[in-house]
């Protein structure tokens, strides 16, 4: 890729049976009021504790069941074979047991007595009708009913996820996709708009924000939780920010995490395969008598990464593939390219009119020889939680946890970032009413370095210690020299380019000169812009959120309002931002939400209205509205029929707005004061700008920065058609306006815009002599005035034909409406029109768990910032088997991610996904 100074740094680093499931209560002490009679068989007590043990119809054992005290946070869940103990007090008269795990009716039982011997037969529900979540709302409710499109992975489908990082796995759900830039670096997006850094999507572990503070961007789950602590994952699809706030404007993804005083005992999952894969998870919870609990878990991956090697001309290249003037590659580094002219005659230096007007390529380097064999990527991740008990409904929890990751990000370069990460910590105090959270994150960017500015300043060093010609000015120096000599000798221009493109590779710096491993270290460890390719930001968030509902009446009317308030402090010793003076700069934003529910006709009509407020340092408050209605038919309400509008925003990340690096031949600005005027480099028509005549058609004006904003109908339906048959569909239509994107252009810092005689001026120079003329060449974001609207459908459909054999299967469809666009316009959609997953999943032999599932993706156009180009159709079919030992406490597993090794290049100038098989054990003991 040619180093394009102003392309770097903005917007990121620049721009089976199952051994644990989720409870059916989400995250909050059971409230559920359909009650089924449980199947028991009761004995005479033998001891004081509640317990004995959860089994199937079949008298077949449930490990991971979750069984609740109702009304509080007293709870436990079933061992490896299926047995549980839970202390209940009796001395305010009798208890009612809430018993649930995936896939089952959830049970009541109300106990009189203490009794240790309860039996307890649980029946299958293979329709979902008693799946929870807490997201789609923010507070816990049917899945069926929820407002919005929405998805839950469980534990028991989260054990079966066969790719190295989880976020990948969940490519296999409708209307989900998916963006690996290397093996622990995915992004995640729901209808269109893709990229590689899921700015869109707000990931939130527990509801604290995994973004990075500098960067506002979430870097996959490379720094999140362990999956051994994940009880769940939930995905909103689409606008979001009426309950979520800023950056909620393709979705939500929650990931839940377990409580240590349901899931308790130790827990070990030990991995190993291909591309010499270590995996290495452990989680240990305990209670320490009814009050408290505590939980510590940890992880550690290494693995050889893959490695982008696309050498085909990019999109910008302005010559093809294999010319003798050389090109421009997509996965080749820090390219610099010359346009010869008659301006760079000089006494005794002439240029042979015959290159007047070509643009000769000086090649870079490859991302192999940039990172120098540094191929491995690495994470780990600690974390430790303590809960108290102040009542059974109120609960206490403070959490601090950190994780660090080595791995390849792409956006609008290549970075290897190398010991990435955050500390995060947690405080909160929560019953089944409402919450008070208040979180701190801290991001700090270890030895990460960005691959085209470590290959453009090798380009750029001297040819010898100590001199002053550099290995750029020698290569075009010499390659004029030898083409002149080549036609003088008599060869054709083609050959004799040949001739000169030999001659002057000859003179480059080399991979395996002694010298590239001295300056390649020097370089990537030096954090100074414009000298070194490190990058250096240590920022801060801080945010505190409380929430209450209220049940207004008994005619069905619920509301919850909230309120959160969000700090930043941006630090990065003047890298990055405008730091310079030592002080982090300040920002921030606050909001308050409400909702308003109200149910008719023996609640099977919902209506939803929330809206949410927010205001920002420096942009104008924003108000985000939805309206819901649900209808629910049948016995037991299974079709449910949704519909609603939404509006939502993304306000500018803090590098759009505080952005402040200069790279000596460039900087980059952050657009948050009274905006630019400035000079593009080319008019309408394409043609670059000539000294000496007008810069009236060349002229360009940048506004400051707003936010990004969509309106989004959608309708959709969920249910069970016939009693094994599960259906989801949705269809939405959005339109978007104000996305921020960025440019570059000549101005001057202070937003002005320059004199002709000041950019003649800076011209000689390259806009990078002071003395000679204040205008420099500018990068800043700014929003785009056109309007982009979009639509799609996604269908699923599950046959749960009985436990050893599942079949799913979901489609999904975007397209991007081209009526209303300019020829040219580039929308960065980035999406496959067409995609579908088939699956099939079940338990076979009593404790055999298989699934497999097969993905395939359409060819689509994607116009990354790094890249733009044609992705091609890619297929994927990943598979998993898991045999459970329950009297070992253990479950031998095998699983393998893309099995054919098909070609699955899933972002334009990212790497090829390869085959990864492995095998491990996972032990789960309470």
């Amino acid at each position: 890729m040619q180093y394009v100074y102003s392309a770097l740094l903005l917007a990121a680093l620049l721009p089976a049976n199952p051994v644990t499931a989720a409870p059916a209560s989400g995250l909050h002490p059971p409230r559920l009021t359909a009650k089924r009679k449980a199947v028991v068989k009761l004995t005479d007590p033998t001891g004081p504790p509640v317990g004995g043990v959860v089994l199937t119809t079949a008298d077949e054992p449930l490990p991971g069941a979750t069984i609740f005290l109702k009304g509080t946070y007293i709870g436990t869940s079933t061992n490896q074979v299926g047995k549980f103990n839970l202390n209940a007090a009796f001395d305010k008269g009798p208890v009612e047991l809430v018993v649930a795990f995936v896939g089952y009716e959830t049970q009541f039982l109300k106990l009189e007595s203490a009794n240790s011997e309860l039996r307890i037969n649980m029946v299958p529900s293979v329709t979902l009708l008693n799946e929870t979540v807490v997201s789609a709302s923010r507070i816990e409710e049917n899945i069926l009913r929820a407002p919005v499109t929405i998805d839950k992975v469980s534990g028991k489908q989260l054990e079966r996820i066969s790719t190295p990082e989880v976020l990948s796995g969940l490519g296999q759900l409708a209307g989900v996709d998916v963006n690996s830039a290397s093996m622990l670096f995915t992004s995640i997006s729901t209808r269109g708009f893709n990229t590689a850094k899921s700015e869109r999507v707000i990931q939130l572990v527990d509801y604290m924000d995994t973004a990075l503070p500098s960067l506002n961007l979430s870097p996959g789950n490379l720094v999140g939780i362990p999956e051994l602590d994940m009880e769940s994952i939930e995905i909103i699809h689409g606008p979001a920010s009426s309950l979520y706030g800023s950056n909620a404007l393709s979705g939500v993804v929650l990931f839940n995490s377990k409580d240590p005083f349901v899931y308790d005992g130790l827990s070990v999952r030990l991995r190993g395969g291909q591309r010499n894969l270590q995996d290495a998870q452990v989680r240990y919870a305990k209670k320490l008598g009814d009050k408290f609990a505590f939980k510590v878990n940890g992880s550690w991956f290494r693995a050889d990464d893959w490695i982008a090697n696309n050498y085909n001309a990019a999109s910008n290249s302005a010559n093809p593939a294999g010319s003798p003037l050389g090109y421009d590659a997509v996965n080749r580094y820090g390219e610099i390219s010359n346009v010869y002219t008659p301006f760079q005659n000089q006494p005794g230096y002439t240029v042979n009119p015959e290159l007047y007007g070509k643009t000769v390529y000086m090649p870079g380097f490859n991302e192999q020889e940039l990172i120098a064999g540094d191929q491995k990527t690495r994470s780990y991740r600690v974390q430790g939680a303590v809960s108290y008990l102040i009542k059974d409904d109120l609960k206490l929890t403070v959490e601090a946890k950190r994780g660090v990751g080595t791995s390849t990000y792409q956006n609008l370069s290549r970075f290897r970032i190398k010991d990435l990460g955050t500390n995060q910590y947690r405080v909160e105090l929560k019953n089944s009413r409402g919450f008070i959270r208040a979180y701190s994150t801290e991001d700090f960017t270890g030895n990460s370095y960005e691959l085209s500015q470590l290959s453009s300043l090798l380009l750029n060093s001297p040819t010898t210690e100590g001199g002053t010609t550099k290995y750029f000015q020698q290569y075009f120096f010499v390659y004029n020299q030898a083409y002149g000599q080549a036609r003088a000798g008599g060869l054709s221009p083609e050959a004799a380019q040949a001739t000169a493109h030999a001659a002057a590779d000859g003179t480059q710096l080399k991979s395996t000169d002694g010298r590239f491993a001295t300056l390649r270290d020097k370089i990537a460890n030096d954090d100074q812009p414009g000298r070194g390719a490190q990058q250096n930001f240590n920022s801060f968030l801080n945010d505190i959120s409380a929430q209450r509902s209220f049940h207004l009446s008994d005619f069905g009317t619920d509301m919850i309002v909230g309120a959160a308030y969000r700090a930043y402090r941006l630090g990065s010793g003047g890298k990055l931002f405008a730091d310079t003076d030592g002080k982090r700069i300040p920002n921030y934003e606050y909001g308050a939400y409400a909702q308003l529910t109200q149910t008719l006709l023996d609640t099977r009509l919902k209506f939803a209205l929330a809206g949410r407020l927010d205001n920002f340092k420096n942009f104008e408050s924003a108000f985000s509205p939805r309206a819901a209605v649900v209808y629910s038919l049948g016995d037991d309400k299974q079709h449910n029929f949704r519909a609603s509008y939404s509006q939502a925003f993304r306000s500018p990340s803090n590098t759009d707005q505080y952005l402040y690096s200069d790279l000596g031949t460039f900087i980059l600005l952050g657009n948050v004061g009274d905006g630019f005027q400035g000079y593009n480099f080319t008019n309408a028509a394409g043609q670059p700008y000539t000294p000496g005549t007008s810069l009236s058609g060349y002229e360009v004006s940048l506004a400051k920065l707003r936010l990004e904003r969509v309106n989004t109908t959608e309708v959709g339906y969920k249910g069970a058609i016939i009693p094994n048959v599960y259906v989801d569909v949705s269809y939405f239509r959005s339109r978007y306006n104000d996305f921020i994107g960025g440019t570059a252009f000549v101005g001057n810092v202070d937003g002005t815009r320059p004199t002709p005689l000041q950019v003649n001026r800076g011209l000689a120079s390259g806009f990078t002599n002071a003395a000679a003329s204040p205008a420099r060449i500018i990068y800043a974001s700014y929003n785009n005035e056109q309007e982009v609207r979009t639509q799609g459908a996604t269908f699923g459909i599950t046959y749960y034909l009985d436990k050893s054999l599942n079949l799913s299967g979901n489609y999904s469809l975007n397209v991007l409406d081209r009526s209303n666009l300019p020829a040219g316009f580039r929308t960065f959609f980035n999406t496959p029109k067409h995609k579908f997953n088939i699956g099939a999943s079940g338990v076979v032999l009593r404790n055999l768990t298989y699934s497999v599932n097969y993905r395939w993706v359409e060819g689509h156009n994607q116009e990354m910032p790094f890249a733009a180009g044609r992705i091609s159709s890619y297929r994927t079919t990943d598979a998993y088997l898991g045999y459970a030992v329950p009297k070992l406490a253990t479950t031998f597993q095998a699983g393998v991610s893309n099995l054919f090794d098909a070609n699955n290049i899933q972002i334009i100038g990212g790497p090829q996904i390869g085959r990864l098989a492995y095998l491990g054990l996972l032990f789960n003991v309470k």
